[in-house]
């Protein structure tokens, strides 16, 4: 009865959310491509008994692409279908896979829609990445009679709040699920706690420490130095978000008097942000460059990543990284895992809660710290590009870390290989 509720209220709602799509479109243009696919439409019509995974978006994505990468290795004949909401999460895909996966536009959560895709694609098994819970994707999933892996799962205890506050949504949903494997055992017991039956919990760990660092990445780490002025200190904000760009861009200034020569390094988290954080930065009067516009002169304070996929090349030729999603509230803060594997000296702010158990392993080992305040971020900052002892030990202690936690792909392969071989 409850799903029906939700059901009846998202017909109608449906069409506010499809003009919301066509409002986003104004500043990312992708959002306006590719509708029929939302609607349950295909444009490829993979064989019979695929792998599917949903990966939201551009996070998801890379917490995916290693075990896809692995699983296309180990299984050459089985397509792969992937897909996600968003046309950065799009773009994403094409970077990393090209043509070797089927990419699509998961479709509106309505029954006729979600039936549609999946007759279509006929699919062997759904891994769907992190916690992206839709009732009739997960009810359409059970009519078929297709495994379902929640994979890389978290859930915090907020979500969790929220979760329980519909229990008549959330029990079906978890029902739903064959396999909950879970980044760490709290998150498990409160799946547990939600309804998910407890011999359908398994604890793999992160997948996100099995990053692999390309072996050229270092490599043109030290290119971008060399275009930039290989002496000059280099702070980077990650994956940034509205509010956060602007708040380095108004202590720069104090940064760079302590630090002469810091460069500021903004990797906006969408692409529909690289305008306004290059007008941020020049409504401030600093000299501010885009990656898009060539060399670089030497009077530059301000450098804006304005491109997708070069995030590891950037993160490499910085010495303090600062992660985003963190520095307002309700961020929920963006995975630290990268720049640690890359060997930097990260920090992040208050709001992390999606990656609190990363974030604390993190910390307890002094590989990162936590800055409560923009204030307490300054200090920090100024301490480490003072200190390369401190930055080096920092980053060396994150190394360390990813090394110990890898493993979680190869837990992933076996689960997913069982259920599909039912």
């Amino acid at each position: 009865m409850a799903r029906h509720l939700y059901t009846l209220i998202y017909s109608l709602f449906l069409p506010i959310i499809v003009a919301r799509l066509w409002w986003r479109g104004r500043a990312n243009p992708g959002y306006r491509q590719r509708i029929a696919e939302r609607f349950g439409f295909l444009p490829h019509r993979p064989r019979p008994g695929g792998l599917w995974v949903h990966a939201v978006s551009v996070g998801e994505t890379l917490a995916a692409a290693q075990f896809v990468k692995q699983f296309m290795e180990q299984n050459p004949n089985t397509p792969v279908i992937i897909t996600s909401t968003t046309p950065t999460g799009s773009e994403q895909v094409k970077r990393i896979f090209g043509e070797r996966v089927f990419h699509m536009y998961l479709p509106y959560d309505l029954p006729s829609f979600i039936n549609r895709f999946i007759k279509n694609i006929q699919p062997g098994a759904l891994v769907i990445i992190e916690t992206e819970l839709w009732p009739n994707l997960l009810a359409s999933c059970a009519k078929h009679d297709l495994p379902v892996v929640l994979a890389n799962a978290r859930m915090s205890e907020k979500s969790a709040r929220g979760y329980a506050k519909l229990p008549a949504l959330t029990r079906p949903m978890l029902h739903s699920l064959s396999v909950v494997a879970v980044q760490n055992p709290t998150d498990g017991q409160r799946f547990i706690e939600l309804g998910l039956p407890t011999g359908r919990m398994k604890v793999t760990g992160s997948v996100k420490f099995d990053v692999t660092v390309p072996e050229d990445c270092h490599k043109q780490g030290v290119a971008l130095r060399g275009q930039w002025g290989a002496d000059r200190p280099v702070l980077a904000l990650a994956s940034s978000h509205p509010t956060e760009d602007e708040q380095l861009l108004d202590i720069y200034p104090a940064l760079e008097k302590a630090i002469p020569g810091l460069l500021l390094l903004l990797i906006p988290r969408h692409p529909e942000r690289f305008e306004p954080v290059t007008n941020a930065a020049r409504s401030r009067h600093l000299h501010v460059h885009r990656r898009t516009n060539g060399n670089v002169s030497d009077d530059i304070q301000i450098y804006v990543a304005d491109t997708m996929g070069e995030m590891l090349n950037m993160l490499a030729a910085a010495d303090v990284v600062v992660m985003g999603g963190s520095l307002y509230p309700g961020g929920g803060g963006h995975n630290p895992i990268e720049p640690a594997a890359l060997g930097k000296a990260t920090l992040i702010g208050a709001d992390h809660i999606n990656f609190t158990s990363i974030v604390n392993e993190l910390t307890d080992a002094g590989a990162m710290a936590v800055c409560e305040s923009l204030s307490a971020l300054q200090e920090e900052v100024i301490r480490l590009l003072k200190d390369s002892t401190a930055r080096e030990a920092m980053g060396q202690k994150g190394l360390a870390v990813v090394e110990n936690n890898r493993g979680a792909v190869g837990q992933l392969l076996k689960l997913i290989r069982a259920l599909l071989r039912k």
